[in-house]
C-alpha cells in the first residue's frame, strides 16, 4: 500500500510539474507540506495538500495584484 501511495504522489508531481504555468506556488507549498506532513507521519498527504494551498494562495496574490477591470461602456453620461 505503501507502494502505491509512493506511485500516486509521483504520478501527481509529474503532472503538476507539466502545467508550470498554473502551478505557481505549488513547489513551495508541497515542500512545507512535506516538511509538515513529515513530523506527523504524513509526508506525502502534507505534499499534496501544501501543493494545493500554495496554488491556491498564489492565485489569491495574482487576483490581488491586478488592477480592478474597468467598464468600457458608458456610465449614464450623455451621448
Amino acid at each position: 500500500m505503501k507502494t502505491l501511495g509512493m506511485f500516486a504522489a509521483l504520478a501527481l508531481a509529474i503532472s503538476i510539474a507539466t502545467t508550470s504555468a498554473e502551478a505557481k506556488g505549488c513547489m513551495t507549498g508541497a515542500l512545507a507540506g512535506a516538511v509538515a506532513g513529515h513530523y506527523a507521519h504524513h509526508t506525502v498527504t502534507g505534499a499534496i495538500a501544501g501543493c494545493y494551498m500554495g496554488h491556491h494562495i498564489a492565485k489569491y496574490r495574482r487576483q490581488q495584484q491586478e488592477p480592478p477591470a474597468q467598464s468600457k461602456e458608458p456610465s449614464g453620461g450623455s451621448y
